[in-house]
C-alpha cells in the first residue's frame, strides 16, 4: 500500500511507472497552472519543472491554489515547490523564477521534457514556447482564455484550428498559421467573455496591491480580467488529465 495505490487501480503498474519516470514542465503557476501542477504531482509524476516570475498577491487568493495569507509576497515557484514536496518528497522539482520570453528562451532545453504545459497569459511568450516545443517534437498543451468566464462546463479539449468564440484562440490561430504550425492541443471555452464590472474604488489598474519586487504589476496591463475559483481550477485539472492520459497512452 502506498500513496498512489488508488491511482494504480485505474492506471495499472505500468502507467504509474510511466508517470513516475516522466518529466513535465509547467510554464505559469497561477490560477490554471497551480492546479495543473498539483494534479500532476498527486497523480505520481516524478519530475516537474515550474516556471513563473510572479509573487503571490492578495488578489490571487480568490482562485490560485498556492495563495493564502501566509504566502502573500512570496515567489510562486518557491511556494509551489514547497507544496509539491509536502505531497510527495520524492519528486524532483526544478524551479525557475523568471518570465519566459525572447531574452531567456534559449536557456530552456525543451527537448528534455516528456510534456509541456503552457499556462502563460502573454501571447508573445505563448507563441514562442509553442513554436520551440514543436521544433523539438515535445508534446505541448495550451490553455486559452480562462478570464471573464463563469461557466466551467463550457470548456473543451480540441485542436486550436477547431476553436470558436474565444478571442485568444482566434489570435493564436492567426499567428500559429503564419509560423507554419498546423496543430496544437488546447483547452478553451465556448462561453462568450463577460465584461468586467468596473469599480474605481477597487481597481487593480490604478490601485495595484502587488507585493514589492513584482516585475509585471497590474498597472502595466491594459485590462485586468475578472476571475473566480471554479473556472481556472477546472481548466488546470482538465489539462493535467490530458497530460496524464497522453503519457500513459490511455
Amino acid at each position: 500500500m502506498n500513496e498512489f495505490s488508488r491511482t494504480e487501480l485505474l492506471l495499472g503498474t505500468e502507467g504509474v511507472d510511466k508517470l513516475r519516470n516522466s518529466s513535465i514542465a509547467v510554464f505559469g503557476v497561477g490560477g490554471v497552472g497551480s492546479f495543473t501542477v498539483e494534479a500532476l504531482v498527486r497523480s505520481g509524476v516524478g519530475n516537474i519543472s515550474i516556471i513563473d516570475d510572479d509573487k503571490v498577491c492578495l488578489t490571487n487568493i480568490n482562485r490560485q491554489l498556492i495563495a493564502t495569507r501566509k504566502t502573500i509576497g512570496k515567489n510562486k515557484v518557491e511556494v509551489m515547490r514547497d507544496r509539491i514536496l509536502e505531497i510527495n518528497p520524492k519528486v524532483n522539482v526544478e524551479i525557475h523564477q523568471t518570465f519566459y520570453g525572447k531574452d531567456n528562451a534559449d536557456e530552456f532545453d525543451l527537448s528534455k521534457y516528456d510534456y509541456i504545459v503552457d499556462a502563460i497569459d502573454t501571447v508573445s511568450s505563448k507563441l514562442m514556447l509553442i513554436e520551440r516545443a514543436k521544433k523539438c517534437n515535445t508534446p505541448i498543451i495550451s490553455s486559452m482564455g480562462a478570464g471573464n468566464k463563469l461557466d466551467p462546463t463550457k470548456f473543451q479539449v480540441t485542436d486550436i484550428y477547431k476553436t470558436s468564440i474565444c478571442p485568444l484562440a482566434r489570435a493564436m490561430r492567426s499567428e500559429l498559421r503564419k509560423r507554419g504550425i498546423d496543430s496544437l492541443k488546447v483547452v478553451y471555452s465556448q462561453e462568450p467573455a463577460l465584461k468586467p464590472i468596473e469599480n474605481e474604488e477597487d481597481n487593480c489598474n490604478t490601485k495595484c496591491v502587488c507585493p514589492p519586487g513584482t516585475q509585471r504589476k497590474c498597472t502595466a496591463r491594459r485590462q485586468i480580467p475578472g476571475s473566480v475559483a471554479f473556472v481556472p481550477s477546472v481548466v488546470g485539472l482538465i489539462i493535467a488529465g490530458e497530460v496524464i492520459k497522453d503519457i500513459i497512452e490511455f
